[in-house]
């Protein structure tokens, strides 16, 4: 069969056991064995770290597309970096996130199992040598590449694929073969060196840090991906007839790479390197075979954040990638100067070499001219990165362009986080909706079925209940679990706007002060999520809500009306916990900006209501829901660039709104910060003259769309109404849609319904 390759360099995958227990349908044979050893399943679940090898989004993303890739029975490989610290674990220090590192293998990790036998060689730095017989890349320096295997089970299938992760290792010669004047014992500690590539994660999420390092993880995964997929395809019976099979016709049909960002783009000269150099593959042909094998993932349009590596760091490190970079581009740009004479202008967007004070390679271009395929992860996304980002690229070769709407999977984030929403579901339509979440539709039948309204607002509360307690138990806050869970959760950035929400809890606590007696909807408000260790702006944010907090849970007047609650140290584990118990979730990036967003699909088929802007794959909830059955305010993306256009003033805002005058006053003044007035004049100042995500823009309609949150939570039975809505909408964002639109669409390989047998049956 075809085999699909998934590149990715983060794989976000959280816990393992009772993800395995479901998929392999043993979760109640286990729960009951463990109960008569006198134990307790779940207390033994918490024992297990999360691996948490991502930063948010984009490694979830990858986790989720391995179970439904799995499910789907497709030949399909997960390739990474086995991260020997994962993403920090975030402790929050007087307020401020202070970061520890992840020693998440410290006690071993049972799911894994090291395939030395199928160790590489990767190689760095050294000099290009052009000679008679070809291409000759010489004196490097060599890092050996240990693959570790995790098993991937499909749902009830019997499949199970592979995840592997390579782990850097010293060749035992490291630094010994140098000429050395003897200095064993530093040479062997040198190995270090060697061996810090696979050490630990960047934790930039929507950034790039240009760092040699990051670089080295690059090439490294790609350099060893590369070498076992071609050994895959060369000892495979189906993958030549002539007996050395030397043979590259057919690569692209017995395999298909995706790059999960342009994180694993050498994969792309990276293989011309090998057709050619190595295989003797006559470089055009080579150039065709590679476009057909790989295909292009963009996560985000936030410039900050593309990829554009200084051609310096390239020369020293990949001398051989560099010129193969510099001729594909060439040829690229021949190409476009023959289809549009004299546009210099043309040229110069579009080459991957970005001219400049200091010459960067752009890896977006690269991906682009070296893919069969581009693809944006929502329907909105899609269009900018056609309309805008990729504009030129798609004038020379629409039909390059595609759409592939990003999902999640529902065992994971139904039958596992939430499995007494799972039983009321099934209980009505059976329990074929968890391979096929399309069947969700079927609830809509029930809408008005008090037994059905009364059991879905039922496992909402016991789950609120529950979260409450845990809450209480690990970080010692009593909340009101008849209050609305207001929750935000996600990595800490501006364009998520937690800044917004922290207006509305400013708003809120202004009216409860101002009219004490009034009735006010209850609400705790929860935000969660990391910020980048060097993002100071994200860290600030994350010291005004503990801040916020601080003056509202503890004001008398307020009561239990409000809370504002800063879950610490968010990760895959707690977003099972949280997600749930959350009544409304909050998506509020300003359009445009969230490319598809992923969280706010775990809350629809939680049974959460949305609050959010039509950003991301908010637009097509609303669109399978009815816009009406979400809380949708704010800009539009025309109404952003129109006052782009006419410039933003964010001090008009502040002089027309009271309210928001007031929260921003008392922000300044240390209002929320007594000990230290002037902390937050850094936020104040950007959010009046250099908000590059408006805030200010939308707060009005925010709070006002808050307050229609307000009124529906006071009728409970409308409410719940509008969730069965939710969740019977939903079935569009499992990921198991959007593999199957990627193996049709771009890997060219139907998905298989087929149950396998099990090992114990002979197989015919």
């Amino acid at each position: 069969p075809q085999r699909i390759y998934y590149l990715s360099l983060e794989f976000y995958m959280g816990r393992t056991l009772q993800n395995t227990m479901v998929n392999l349908g043993l979760q109640n044979a286990c729960d009951e064995a463990i109960y008569q050893l006198g134990l307790d399943l779940e207390e033994l679940e918490e024992i297990e770290e999360d691996a948490g090898l991502g930063n948010g989004g984009l490694g979830r993303l990858a986790a989720c597309f391995l179970d439904s890739m799995a499910t789907l029975g497709l030949a399909a490989y997960g390739y990474g970096i086995r991260y020997e610290f994962g993403i920090f674990n975030q402790k929050i220090v007087d307020g401020w996130q202070v970061e520890e590192a992840d020693d998440w293998l410290r006690y071993g990790n049972p799911w894994e199992k090291a395939r030395p036998e199928y160790m590489l060689p990767v190689h760095f730095y050294g000099r290009v040598d052009h000679t008679p017989e070809g291409v000759k890349w010489i004196d490097t320096q060599v890092v050996l590449a240990m693959p570790y295997d995790t098993p991937v089970p499909g749902y009830k299938n019997n499949t199970v694929n592979t995840m592997r992760l390579w782990s850097a290792k010293a060749p035992n010669d490291f630094n010994l073969q140098e000429f050395n004047v003897g200095d064993y014992i530093e040479a062997v500690l040198d190995r270090n060196l060697a061996e810090n590539i696979s050490r630990v994660l960047y934790p930039n999420d929507n950034f790039f840090e240009g760092k040699e390092l990051r670089l080295k993880q690059e090439y490294f995964v790609v350099a060893a991906t590369l070498q076992d997929i071609i050994r895959r395809f060369k000892s495979s019976k189906f993958g030549c007839r002539d007996p050395v099979r030397t043979c590259f016709e057919t690569f692209p049909d017995k395999v298909a790479i995706q790059l999960n960002d342009t994180h694993p783009a050498l994969s792309i000269p990276e293989l011309m390197r090998i057709l050619v150099d190595v295989e003797k593959v006559d470089w055009d042909k080579a150039w065709e075979i590679t476009k057909r094998t790989c295909a292009y993932t963009n996560h985000t349009v936030l410039p900050e954040a593309l990829e554009r590596w200084p051609v310096s760091m390239f020369e020293k490190l990949l001398p051989r990638h560099l010129e193969i970079i510099y001729a594909l581009n060439q040829m690229h740009l021949d190409r476009v100067a023959a289809l549009y004479p004299g546009d210099i202008d043309r040229l110069r967007r579009m080459s991957v070499i970005e001219e400049g004070d200091c010459k960067r390679i752009n890896m977006a271009h690269l991906c682009v001219i070296g893919s069969h395929a581009v693809n944006g992860v929502a329907r909105i996304h899609s269009d900018i990165v056609k309309n805008s980002v990729f504009k030129d690229f798609y004038e020379l070769e629409p039909e390059k362009f595609q759409n592939k709407t990003n999902g999640i999977t529902p065992r994971r984030w139904l039958l596992l986080c939430n499995p007494g929403l799972a039983d009321v579901i099934a209980e009505k339509i059976g329990e074929d909706f968890i391979t096929d979440l399309s069947q969700l539709k079927k609830l809509l039948d029930f809408i008005n079925n008090e037994a059905f309204i009364r059991d879905v607002a039922k496992v909402k509360q016991e789950n609120k209940l529950k979260f409450a307690a845990y809450l209480e138990e690990q970080y010692k806050v009593k909340i009101n679990p008849s209050s609305m869970f207001d929750v935000q959760v996600k990595r800490i950035h501006e364009y998520k706007r937690q800044l917004l929400n922290c207006l509305h809890a400013i708003t809120l606590y202004n009216r409860i002060r101002s009219d004490p007696s009034k009735s006010f909807v209850p609400r705790t408000i929860m935000i969660g999520g990391k910020a980048a260790p060097g993002y100071h702006m994200a860290k600030m944010i994350i010291k005004l809500i503990t801040s916020i907090g601080e003056v509202i849970n503890n004001d008398p007047y307020v009561g239990d009306r409000l809370k504002v609650i800063f879950l610490e140290n968010y990760r895959v584990s707690l977003a099972e916990k949280v997600i749930p118990a959350a009544d409304l979730s909050q998506q509020i990036s300003t359009a445009g900006t969230e490319a598809s967003g992923t969280g706010n699909m775990k809350f629809m088929v939680n049974g959460a209501l949305t609050i959010g802007t039509m950003d991301g794959a908010n637009v097509e909830m609303a669109e399978e829901a009815g816009e009406e059955n979400l809380f949708i305010f704010g800009m539009r993306v025309e109404d952003v660039e129109a006052l782009d256009r006419q410039g933003y003033n964010a001090r008009e805002y502040y002089e027309r709104l009271p309210e928001l005058r007031q929260a921003i006053d008392q922000i300044n003044s240390g209002f929320f910060s007594p000990r230290d007035p002037g902390c937050f004049r850094d936020v104040v100042n950007m959010l009046m003259y250099h908000d590059r995500f408006k805030v200010f823009a939308d707060y009005e309609a925010y709070i006002k769309c808050q307050g229609q949150v307000d009124q529906l939570f006071m009728d409970p039975r409308e409410w719940t109404k509008k969730v069965i809505r939710n969740i019977a909408c939903s079935g569009k964002f499992s990921s198991d849609r959007t593999i199957m639109e990627y193996a049709r669409e771009i890997w060219g390989v139907e998905p298989s319904a087929t149950k396998i047998p099990p090992p114990n049956l002979p197989r015919d």
